[in-house]
Protein backbone atom coordinates (compact mmCIF):
# COMPACT_ATOMS: atom_id res chain seq x y z
CA UNK A 1 0.00 0.00 0.00
CA UNK A 2 1.46 3.35 -1.03
CA UNK A 3 1.64 6.47 1.12
CA UNK A 4 -1.21 8.16 -0.76
CA UNK A 5 -3.62 5.32 0.06
CA UNK A 6 -2.53 5.28 3.69
CA UNK A 7 -3.13 9.02 3.91
CA UNK A 8 -6.59 8.71 2.34
CA UNK A 9 -7.61 5.96 4.77
CA UNK A 10 -6.26 7.97 7.70
CA UNK A 11 -8.26 11.03 6.63
CA UNK A 12 -11.46 9.00 6.30
CA UNK A 13 -10.99 7.45 9.76
CA UNK A 14 -10.14 10.83 11.28
CA UNK A 15 -13.24 12.56 9.89
CA UNK A 16 -15.47 9.61 10.83
CA UNK A 17 -14.22 9.82 14.42
CA UNK A 18 -14.63 13.58 14.41
CA UNK A 19 -18.25 13.31 13.24
CA UNK A 20 -18.97 10.58 15.79
CA UNK A 21 -17.48 12.73 18.56
CA UNK A 22 -19.56 15.74 17.47
CA UNK A 23 -22.78 13.72 17.30
CA UNK A 24 -22.21 12.11 20.69
CA UNK A 25 -21.21 15.38 22.34
CA UNK A 26 -23.93 17.66 20.99
CA UNK A 27 -26.75 15.68 19.33
CA UNK A 28 -27.47 12.14 20.59
CA UNK A 29 -26.01 9.80 23.17
CA UNK A 30 -26.67 6.15 23.99
CA UNK A 31 -27.91 5.22 27.45
CA UNK A 32 -28.59 1.82 29.03
CA UNK A 33 -31.27 1.09 31.63
CA UNK A 34 -29.57 -0.73 34.54
CA UNK A 35 -32.44 -0.83 37.08
CA UNK A 36 -36.19 -1.22 37.32
CA UNK A 37 -36.97 2.25 38.67
CA UNK A 38 -38.78 3.27 35.46
CA UNK A 39 -40.82 0.09 34.95
CA UNK A 40 -43.04 -0.52 33.08
CA UNK A 41 -42.13 2.39 30.77
CA UNK A 42 -38.49 1.31 30.62
CA UNK A 43 -37.20 -2.19 31.23
CA UNK A 44 -33.81 -3.38 32.46
CA UNK A 45 -31.83 -4.00 29.30
CA UNK A 46 -33.40 -1.24 27.22
CA UNK A 47 -30.88 0.76 25.18
CA UNK A 48 -31.93 4.35 24.51
CA UNK A 49 -30.88 7.26 22.38
CA UNK A 50 -31.02 10.58 24.19
CA UNK A 51 -31.77 13.84 22.39
CA UNK A 52 -29.06 16.16 23.72
CA UNK A 53 -30.49 19.16 21.85
CA UNK A 54 -33.95 18.92 23.44
CA UNK A 55 -33.35 21.71 25.95
CA UNK A 56 -30.36 23.56 24.56
CA UNK A 57 -26.71 23.26 23.61
CA UNK A 58 -24.63 22.05 26.52
CA UNK A 59 -20.83 22.05 26.60
CA UNK A 60 -19.61 19.01 28.58
CA UNK A 61 -16.21 20.46 29.50
CA UNK A 62 -17.78 23.33 31.42
CA UNK A 63 -21.02 21.46 32.32
CA UNK A 64 -23.14 24.45 31.33
CA UNK A 65 -25.69 25.33 28.67
CA UNK A 66 -24.36 27.95 26.29
CA UNK A 67 -27.76 28.19 24.60
CA UNK A 68 -31.09 27.25 26.17
CA UNK A 69 -34.23 26.17 24.36
CA UNK A 70 -37.63 25.44 25.93
CA UNK A 71 -37.24 23.99 29.45
CA UNK A 72 -38.30 20.46 30.43
CA UNK A 73 -42.02 19.94 30.97
CA UNK A 74 -43.99 17.68 33.27
CA UNK A 75 -43.90 14.14 31.90
CA UNK A 76 -40.56 14.42 30.07
CA UNK A 77 -38.06 11.61 30.64
CA UNK A 78 -34.78 13.25 31.59
CA UNK A 79 -31.29 11.81 31.46
CA UNK A 80 -29.14 13.74 33.92
CA UNK A 81 -26.03 13.63 36.04
CA UNK A 82 -26.88 12.22 39.46
CA UNK A 83 -26.48 15.14 41.92
CA UNK A 84 -24.81 13.01 44.59
CA UNK A 85 -22.35 11.36 42.19
CA UNK A 86 -21.87 13.23 38.93
CA UNK A 87 -20.00 10.29 37.40
CA UNK A 88 -23.36 8.48 37.18
CA UNK A 89 -26.20 9.20 34.75
CA UNK A 90 -29.81 8.69 35.88
CA UNK A 91 -33.11 8.70 34.04
CA UNK A 92 -36.36 9.81 35.69
CA UNK A 93 -39.59 11.56 34.73
CA UNK A 94 -40.27 15.25 35.38
CA UNK A 95 -43.05 15.59 37.93
CA UNK A 96 -42.82 19.29 38.77
CA UNK A 97 -41.06 22.33 37.31
CA UNK A 98 -39.77 25.56 38.91
CA UNK A 99 -42.48 27.34 40.91
CA UNK A 100 -44.70 24.27 41.29
CA UNK A 101 -45.80 23.12 44.71
CA UNK A 102 -45.42 19.41 45.49
CA UNK A 103 -46.90 17.33 48.27
CA UNK A 104 -47.22 13.57 48.78
CA UNK A 105 -49.85 12.17 51.14
CA UNK A 106 -49.98 8.41 51.60
CA UNK A 107 -48.61 7.78 48.08
CA UNK A 108 -50.96 10.34 46.53
CA UNK A 109 -49.05 12.99 44.60
CA UNK A 110 -50.29 16.58 44.48
CA UNK A 111 -48.79 19.22 42.19
CA UNK A 112 -50.12 22.73 42.73
CA UNK A 113 -52.68 21.12 45.04
CA UNK A 114 -54.09 18.99 42.21
CA UNK A 115 -54.03 15.20 42.57
CA UNK A 116 -51.85 13.64 39.86
CA UNK A 117 -53.10 10.30 38.56
CA UNK A 118 -50.44 9.37 36.04
CA UNK A 119 -51.16 6.30 33.91
CA UNK A 120 -47.42 5.56 33.80
CA UNK A 121 -47.08 5.39 37.60
CA UNK A 122 -47.15 1.95 39.26
CA UNK A 123 -46.99 0.90 42.91
CA UNK A 124 -45.43 -2.44 43.84
CA UNK A 125 -45.85 -2.17 47.62
CA UNK A 126 -49.27 -1.76 49.21
CA UNK A 127 -47.70 -0.66 52.50
CA UNK A 128 -47.60 3.06 53.27
CA UNK A 129 -44.50 4.30 55.07
CA UNK A 130 -45.05 7.15 57.55
CA UNK A 131 -43.08 10.37 57.11
CA UNK A 132 -41.02 9.64 60.22
CA UNK A 133 -39.61 6.50 58.63
CA UNK A 134 -39.22 7.42 54.95
CA UNK A 135 -39.94 10.18 52.47
CA UNK A 136 -41.15 7.62 49.90
CA UNK A 137 -44.89 7.86 50.59
CA UNK A 138 -45.23 11.14 52.50
CA UNK A 139 -43.61 14.52 51.83
CA UNK A 140 -44.70 17.87 53.25
CA UNK A 141 -45.61 20.59 50.78
CA UNK A 142 -42.70 22.50 49.20
CA UNK A 143 -41.99 24.73 46.19
CA UNK A 144 -39.62 23.65 43.41
CA UNK A 145 -36.84 26.27 43.24
CA UNK A 146 -35.67 28.18 40.18
CA UNK A 147 -33.74 26.19 37.53
CA UNK A 148 -34.60 22.94 39.33
CA UNK A 149 -36.86 19.97 38.61
CA UNK A 150 -38.55 17.41 40.84
CA UNK A 151 -38.28 13.96 39.25
CA UNK A 152 -39.59 10.50 40.08
CA UNK A 153 -39.37 7.02 38.67
CA UNK A 154 -42.51 5.45 37.22
CA UNK A 155 -41.98 2.46 39.52
CA UNK A 156 -42.86 4.64 42.49
CA UNK A 157 -42.13 2.19 45.31
CA UNK A 158 -38.77 1.10 43.90
CA UNK A 159 -37.21 4.32 42.68
CA UNK A 160 -34.39 6.35 44.20
CA UNK A 161 -35.42 9.84 43.11
CA UNK A 162 -36.08 13.43 44.18
CA UNK A 163 -38.08 12.26 47.18
CA UNK A 164 -34.78 11.12 48.70
CA UNK A 165 -31.98 13.31 47.32
CA UNK A 166 -33.62 16.52 46.12
CA UNK A 167 -33.83 18.36 42.81
CA UNK A 168 -32.19 18.07 39.41
CA UNK A 169 -30.48 21.31 38.38
CA UNK A 170 -31.02 22.38 34.79
CA UNK A 171 -27.27 22.43 34.08
CA UNK A 172 -27.09 18.74 35.09
CA UNK A 173 -29.57 17.67 32.41
CA UNK A 174 -27.94 15.72 29.58
CA UNK A 175 -31.01 15.36 27.38
CA UNK A 176 -34.43 13.81 26.86
CA UNK A 177 -34.99 10.10 26.27
CA UNK A 178 -35.89 9.74 22.60
CA UNK A 179 -36.15 6.14 21.35
CA UNK A 180 -35.37 2.54 22.31
CA UNK A 181 -32.96 1.27 19.66
CA UNK A 182 -32.32 -2.14 21.28
CA UNK A 183 -33.76 -4.16 24.14
CA UNK A 184 -32.33 -7.32 25.67
CA UNK A 185 -34.04 -9.66 28.13
CA UNK A 186 -31.10 -11.09 30.07
CA UNK A 187 -33.30 -13.49 32.05
CA UNK A 188 -34.57 -15.25 28.93
CA UNK A 189 -31.48 -14.45 26.85
CA UNK A 190 -33.50 -12.99 23.98
CA UNK A 191 -34.18 -9.63 22.33
CA UNK A 192 -37.46 -7.84 23.08
CA UNK A 193 -38.32 -7.21 19.43
CA UNK A 194 -41.56 -5.34 20.15
CA UNK A 195 -39.73 -2.69 22.18
CA UNK A 196 -37.16 -1.86 19.50
CA UNK A 197 -38.00 1.43 17.79
CA UNK A 198 -40.39 2.55 20.53
CA UNK A 199 -40.60 6.34 20.74
CA UNK A 200 -40.45 7.58 24.33
CA UNK A 201 -42.63 10.33 25.73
Amino acid sequence: MNKQKIREYAEVIFFALLIAFFVRTFIVQAFTIPSGSMKPSLQIGDFLLTNKLAYGIRVPLIDKFILRFAPPEQGDMLVFQFPLDRSKDFIKRVIAVPGDSVEIKNKQLFVNEILQEHEFAVFADENILPAGISTRDNLPRFIVPEDSFFVMGDNRDQSHDSRFWGFVKRDDILGEALIIYWSWDSENFTPRWKRIGKILH
